[in-house]
């Protein structure tokens, strides 16, 4: 039977791989486009997680994360036409995956030792590098580099879990506060247009000066 993470760590893969497969298919890319597109954006950053981490990472030990691509490429062929006019569609598997991908990589960081800051960080990037590498590959500006909160959602989550961890709360309660927490605080940023401050530098005024 599968383990609590492991369920986590599926669901994460299809969330995130109809994220960047329904994209792709925006972008009218063709089945195999689509695919790889929507692989990508779910192994990405759990394989960048696990070659810092010094671990196989796991879909080269597994193919459940190629038949999940696989069944999230099905689910768009059969119901994409509902999916690319819903909006709120790409929003919300992307935050859930987000937010699932953010605790497997926290908690396999901790369970490997590591202090709670390269699990927060590592957690970071499982949860974000995926959507960076599917951002470009169909030539979007990545979302971590937008005013939107969305690596940040990944820090909380993982300052959350690693909190509840220090406080004897067992693995699947720090697990789910973690990824609550992401999900929340994705959906809070959005709904209320909360953002981080944009760094204006001296270039930008320049280049008012050519306007005036």
């Amino acid at each position: 039977m599968p383990t609590f993470v492991q369920i986590l760590d599926f669901i994460g893969t299809f969330a995130f791989a109809i994220s960047g497969i329904r994209l792709a298919s925006a972008k009218r890319f063709d089945w195999f486009g689509a695919y790889v597109v929507g692989f990508v954006t779910a192994i990405g950053g759990g394989t960048i997680r696990d070659v810092l981490l010094g671990v196989t990472p796991g879909w080269m030990t597994d193919p459940i994360y190629l038949i999940c691509t696989g069944l999230a490429l099905l689910w768009v062929i059969l119901f994409g036409k509902h999916l690319i006019h819903l909006h709120n569609t790409f929003f919300i598997f992307d935050s859930i995956g987000l937010a699932l991908f953010t605790v497997v990589g926290v908690g396999k960081s901790i369970a490997l030792g590591y202090p709670f800051w390269v699990a927060i960080i590592m957690g970071s990037i499982t949860g974000a590098a995926g959507g960076v590498i599917r951002d470009v590959f169909i030539n979007e500006i990545p979302l971590i580099f937008r005013k939107e909160i969305y690596a940040m959602a990944c820090v909380v989550g993982g300052t959350v879990y690693w909190v509840c961890h220090a406080l004897g709360l067992q693995s699947y309660g720090c697990q789910v506060a973690g990824g609550v927490s992401v999900f929340v605080t994705r959906i809070l940023a959005v709904k209320y247009n909360i953002c981080l401050p944009i760094l204006s530098g001296s270039g930008e005024e320049e280049d008012n000066k050519d306007k005036d």
